[in-house]
């Protein structure tokens, strides 16, 4: 297949490029700094010549947005909602206007739609969207709008010959230096990998193994439109993840951390608390119905196999 990544030079994209190129794929990726041959230069908001390589695509991921590891400042909000949107949008008038159109557009979401909640699991279909509880800071219902604006951005988008995902992405755990794992794992080393404001808060999770083998299913499964929720069947409380990812690491102490405590860390960090703070309980309703099969579905299983691969690597 030939599969186009527009934002495909961050974690999960090099993810994806890694492991759909060794099996054979052509993978071409939109980056607004291009430095390979594979790469094309975008601006992510208007079209160009970039659009040559969406017409006569297999597939297109797209994965464009600014991160949200950052200060929720009224500047970067509105960066992250204008990457995402504009993006998706770009992205969509390509795939209207092209000859030959993808059979597929896997439109990159997140979890962060689901309300912050303990009491029973987000799916699909019974899920509750966030925005509007009671119990939380007034500012984590940006997140909220911004996932659904970028949903809106893909479902209006007139591609009638293209079937459309949402991919509600819970955290990407996968051995690569810079990603999620990766900074779970310093933190466990500076011994700061304990529960954070008690560690009840829900964490969601996929092993990036499970990833690309969604990725690929949702690929060959034209029954599938719509939001989609890329987790492991099994979230976990903070404390338990936490636990897990030092026991990995052979890491015995891990200190806890206040919500004032993180509140400090967050700041320190150029980043925010929601990140840590928001009980993301999602599972993967429509995948398990659908027949897909998991190969980490448990977090202390998940996270010894990563540390086993950043071991032999």
């Amino acid at each position: 297949m030939k599969i186009v990544l527009p934002g495909g030079t961050g974690n999960v994209g090099r993810l994806l490029e890694r492991e759909w190129t060794a099996a054979g794929h052509q993978v071409v990726i939109l980056t607004r700094q291009p430095t390979r041959d594979r790469e094309i230069h975008w601006d992510g908001r208007t079209p160009g010549p970039w659009t040559e390589a969406i017409d006569g695509s297999d597939l297109v991921v797209n994965l464009a947005g600014r991160t949200v590891n950052c200060r929720y400042t009224p500047a970067n909000i509105r960066s992250m909602m204008d990457s995402r949107v504009d993006s998706t949008r770009a992205v969509g008038k390509a795939i209207a206007a092209a000859t030959r159109p993808p059979r597929v557009w896997l439109q990159m979401s997140t979890a962060t739609i689901y309300a912050h909640r303990f009491d029973a699991a987000n799916d699909e279909t019974t899920g509750l969207l966030g925005g509007n509880e009671p119990d939380v800071p007034p500012y984590w219902a940006y997140s909220v709008e911004i996932a659904k604006a970028w949903e809106r951005a893909q479902e209006e988008s007139n591609t009638p010959h293209t079937r459309k995902v949402a991919l509600r992405t819970a955290m990407v755990m996968s051995p690569g230096r810079g990603g999620a794992f990766d900074l779970l794992l310093r933190l466990a080393r500076l011994g700061l990998g304990g529960p954070v404001a008690g560690g009840k808060q829900y964490m969601s999770w996929i092993h990036g193994h499970d990833l690309v083998r969604a990725l690929d299913f949702l690929t060959i499964r034209e029954d599938l439109t719509g939001p989609v929720n890329l987790a492991a069947p099994n979230p976990v409380p903070h404390r338990d993840f936490m636990h897990a990812v030092r026991t990995a690491r052979g890491i015995p102490i891990g200190l806890p951390a206040t919500r004032w405590m993180a509140e400090i860390g967050a700041f320190a960090a150029r980043s925010d608390t929601e990140l840590l703070l928001k009980s993301r309980r999602v599972v993967p309703g429509r995948l398990l119905e659908a027949g897909f099969d998991f190969d980490h579905t448990h977090w202390p299983e998940a996270a010894a196999d990563l540390v086993r691969c950043i071991r032999r690597a």
